[in-house]
């Protein structure tokens, strides 16, 4: 199966214009018969692998801590790394492409790591970067699961 690298910020809220955005990403990756691959977190990770799950989707965490306590409800796959945020490679290079939904400094890593190894960076009101393809909705993601 392949898997889609999801990372965003783990801080936002439900209510957030983000996490609807990463939810409705979720379910798009999972129809399309694809899993999603992510920090295993709440957030960005939360919503994504909610709407994964929801379609009957794959997820797969990369989890900062040892034990996975941290884990999402949605995560089907926990791989405990101990590794906090050295995990980021991992999680960006076990996807065909990445697709990145705001974030933080996290996120900004895991874009450089993305764009070194020559990843597609899709980027959703995430960090400006040269390399990073912006968008603007859930369907321009489409034309890449195929």
């Amino acid at each position: 199966m392949k898997l889609v690298s999801v990372i965003g910020g783990s801080q936002i809220l439900p209510s957030s214009e983000e996490y609807s955005f990463a939810y409705k990403l979720g379910k798009l990756i999972a129809k399309k018969g694809w899993g999603v691959v992510c920090g295993g977190k709440s957030g960005v990770m939360e919503a994504v692998c909610r709407g994964a799950k929801e379609e009957g989707g794959l997820t797969v965490g990369i989890m900062p801590s040892i034990t996975g306590e941290d884990a999402n409800p949605y995560i089907d796959i926990k791989i405990n790394t101990g590794l906090g945020h050295g995990r980021n490679p991992i999680v960006v290079s076990s996807g065909e492409f990445v697709v990145a939904v705001g974030g933080g400094y996290g996120t900004l890593s895991e874009i450089a790591y993305s764009l070194i190894y020559g990843k597609t960076v899709l980027g959703y009101k995430t960090h400006r970067v040269k390399g990073v393809i912006k968008i603007f909705s859930v369907e321009e993601i489409e034309e890449y699961l195929k």
